[in-house]
C-alpha cells in the first residue's frame, strides 16, 4: 500500500511513518521544509512538498496514494478556532479526491470531551456538539457520502521521546513555579498512550480500510492527575502541592481546563477489532526514563 501522510514529520507522524515503512508499505510524507524532506528520506519515505494551507498539494498527494492518514494540525491555542477551520478545509480537500473510490482516510481526533462527570468514554461515544476541532465530524460527513473515512482518537497525553505536549508543559510550569501541583485531591484522570502504540493503531486501522471506527489509541484508561504531578515532583525534586479549585487559574493559567479534565477512556473495542495490544512503557515509567533532561518543557502557544 502507498500511504500519503500529512503531519509526517511531527511527533506522532514520525512514529506513524516508521510503523508503515517497517511493515513494508510505501510512505509519501507531506513536508514544507528541507529539514523535513531530509528526515523523511532518512526514514525510508518519499517526499511530497506542500502544506496544510496548500490544498492543491493535499489533493495531489492524495491522488498518488492508496490510503491517507491526516495528522497535521497547528496546535497554537491562541488561534485555535482558525486552526480548526483550516483543518476542516484540508480534510474536505482530501475527501474530494477520495470520493468515488474505496481508498481509506484516517483523521486524527481526541477523547477530551467525549463524556462528562468522569464516565468512562468508549468508541461508541460521539464527539461533543460544538467542539471547535471538527476533524471527526468532517470525517463523518465524508463517510455519509460513501467515503471510507474514520477517526483515530488520541489521549490527552500521547507520550514518548520528543514529546512537546501536555506533560512537558506541566514540567516547564513546575520548573517556573518551583512546585508540581494538582487541583483539589487530584483524582481526575487522564488516559494515556505511547506514540509507537498509537502508530500501530493507525496502521492496523488503515489496513482494514478504516472500517469500524472511531479507533481509540488508549493504552492506559485513566491515570490520576495527582500521580502525574507526583512523577514531575520526583523528576524535578520539587514539592508536590494541592491547589484549591479557586486558585487553579492563578497557578495553571490557560492550562487550567486541561489540568482539571476527568476523561477516563476505554479502548476495548479497538483492541478487539484490530487485535491491538499496547507494548510500550506506560506514562509514569516513560516520564521517569526520559522527561527530565535539561530544557524539557513545552512548545505549546497558550491563549
Amino acid at each position: 500500500m502507498r500511504v500519503f501522510i500529512t503531519g509526517a514529520t511531527g511527533f506522532v507522524g514520525q512514529a506513524v511513518v516508521r510503523e508503515f515503512v517497517g511493515a513494508g508499505h510505501r510512505v509519501l510524507g507531506l513536508t514544507r521544509s528541507d529539514a523535513g524532506a531530509a528526515a523523511l528520506t532518512a526514514a525510508g519515505a518519499e517526499v511530497h512538498r506542500g502544506s496544510m494551507e496548500d490544498f492543491e498539494s493535499l489533493r495531489s498527494g492524495t491522488a498518488q496514494a492508496d490510503g491517507v492518514i491526516h495528522l497535521a494540525f497547528d496546535h497554537d491555542f491562541s488561534k485555535f478556532q482558525d486552526n480548526c477551520e483550516q483543518d476542516r478545509q484540508a480534510i474536505l480537500a482530501i475527501g474530494e479526491v477520495l470520493e468515488g473510490s474505496d481508498r481509506p482516510l484516517l483523521v486524527t481526533s481526541g477523547v477530551a470531551l467525549l463524556t462528562e462527570g468522569g464516565r468512562m468514554a468508549t468508541e461508541a461515544d460521539a464527539p461533543a456538539q460544538g467542539f471547535p476541532r471538527m476533524s471527526e465530524a468532517t470525517a463523518n460527513e465524508l463517510a455519509a457520502r460513501g467515503i471510507r473515512a474514520a477517526a483515530v482518537r488520541l489521549p490527552p497525553t500521547t507520550h514518548g521521546h520528543g514529546d512537546h505536549g501536555f506533560v512537558p508543559h506541566l514540567i516547564g510550569l513546575a520548573r517556573e513555579k518551583g512546585a508540581s501541583a494538582y487541583i483539589g485531591e487530584g483524582a481526575n484522570r487522564w488516559p494515556a498512550g505511547h506514540r509507537f502504540d498509537a502508530a500501530r493503531v493507525y496502521r492496523l486501522a488503515l489496513e482494514r480500510g478504516a472500517q469500524g471506527g472511531p479507533f481509540h489509541a488508549i493504552a492506559e484508561e485513566g491515570i490520576a492527575f495527582r500521580e502525574i504531578a507526583a512523577a514531575i515532583a520526583r523528576g524535578l525534586d520539587v514539592p508536590l502541592v494541592s491547589v484549591p479549585p479557586e486558585a487553579a487559574q492563578a497557578h495553571f493559567g490557560w492550562f487550567t481546563m486541561f489540568a482539571g479534565m476527568d476523561v477516563p477512556t476505554s479502548s476495548a473495542r479497538t483492541r478487539e477489532l484490530l487485535r491491538w495490544q499496547p507494548a510500550e512503557p506506560g506514562l509514569i515509567a516513560d516520564m521517569a526514563a526520559g522527561y527530565f533532561g535539561e530544557g524539557a518543557g513545552s512548545k505549546f502557544s497558550g491563549g
